[in-house]
């Protein structure tokens, strides 16, 4: 159940927050200023690249990594294939996790290692591995770690991780913990700007953290439910199965995110699809048993004594304006003519890294205060 009325006392929250996840979340924008700054210093913009890469692999722990990875393929798009290298293991500890080049893997191509940890001897080995195969190896990772040692016996680039004091503590950070994500991001944005494989350059990343900055503003803890977008979803998303559906292409990886961090962060499972596609694939779920018209005793169903059921609740995601070539239209119909409710978040107009931010950073802020909210 959650306790809505949390949700409008920042003290509560504060003291509910005890992974320091708002506080995250609030600091994205200045995350990613710093990791901008630390990729400066390690001589990003210094490099002379010899045309693009064959491919990029992407490897390291965790849904951060895996996020990175995502959204790096989306924006790169055909010019260089990014492709993630999946870790192997018999557990999802740093000790365990193995990760493997392909065979066909050479001097013309680029591995980018990202991590929060940096003492997993799995990706000391992978970038061995590289150097002995002739590939370059760029590391983002905390620095002092067995990984930053690994990287330069590769001879490679190393950009130490953008923390934060509370950073230090005996748990570690949650992967989809929100400025987790930028930490790992921001270098290998300005690396592949560089490359010439996307346009990521200094001010568009400080348009980056101006509009992370913008965002935090709105949903911060102190801004109340009516008028926080963040804290609305959140309240909208309360036993409730979310149904994410994104229209564009950078929201695509800004749903699977949200997805993500759900699961992760407060527990709440959630389906994500592409639209038009999605129309095809959940029309038999949106008129199944968790649509709200499903069980029309529920309306009279005690609130207080009895547990709520589980109904689906569609989350529209969009990275461009209404108008023109679009599936929304088609996807709210469906939506209510299965008495499903639909929450939708559409980012101001900017630049497709500015929108891909912002849809990520109110999503990140509806995962946590979800979150915190429903641990009563």
């Amino acid at each position: 159940m959650l306790d809505e009325a949390l949700l409008d006392t920042p003290e509560a929250l504060a003291d509910a927050d005890d992974r320091a996840l708002l506080r995250g979340a609030a600091e994205a924008g200045a995350r990613v200023r710093t990791a901008a700054r630390y990729a400066a210093e390690a001589g990003i913009a210094d490099l002379k690249p010899d045309g693009r890469p064959r491919a990029i692999l992407i490897a390291g722990p965790g849904a951060a990594a895996t996020h990175a990875a995502d959204l790096l393929g989306t924006l790169a798009g055909a010019g260089s294939p990014v492709i993630r290298l999946p870790p192997t293991g018999v557990a999802p500890a740093a000790g365990a996790l193995r990760w493997e080049l392909p065979g066909w893997t050479g001097s013309v191509d680029l591995l980018l290692i990202a991590t929060p940890d940096g003492t997993e001897p799995g990706l000391s080995l992978l970038a061995d591995q590289a150097y002995r195969r002739g590939c370059a190896v760029v590391a983002v990772a905390p620095t002092g770690t067995p990984l930053s040692e690994a990287v330069a016996g590769a001879h490679g680039m190393f950009v130490p991780l953008a923390t934060a004091p509370y950073d230090e503590q005996e748990e570690p950070l949650a992967a989809s913990a929100p400025g987790v994500l930028w930490a790992l991001l921001t270098p290998l944005l300005a690396l592949l700007d560089r490359i010439g494989l996307l346009a990521a350059p200094t001010d568009a990343l400080e348009k980056v953290a101006d509009r992370l900055d913008q965002v935090a503003e709105r949903c911060g803890p102190a801004i109340a439910t009516y008028s926080n977008p963040a804290k609305t979803l959140a309240a909208e998303l309360a036993d409730a199965l979310p149904v994410i559906w994104t229209e564009g292409i950078s929201a695509g990886p800004a749903g699977r995110r949200f997805a993500a961090a759900l699961a992760e962060l407060s527990g709440t499972p959630a389906i994500v699809a592409e639209l038009p596609e999605a129309l095809a694939a959940h029309t038999p779920l949106l008129a199944g048993p968790l649509a709200a018209s499903a069980d029309p005793d529920d309306f009279f169903r005690d609130r207080v004594e009895e547990t709520p059921a589980l109904h689906a609740r569609v989350v529209l995601l969009r990275d461009r304006p209404i108008g023109g070539l679009t599936a929304a239209p088609s996807a709210r119909d469906l939506a209510l003519s299965h008495d499903t409710p639909i929450s939708e978040l559409e980012p101001e107009p900017g630049a497709e890294l500015e929108t891909l931010a912002e849809l990520i950073a109110i999503t990140d802020f509806a995962a946590v205060y979800l979150a915190l909210a429903s641990r009563a």
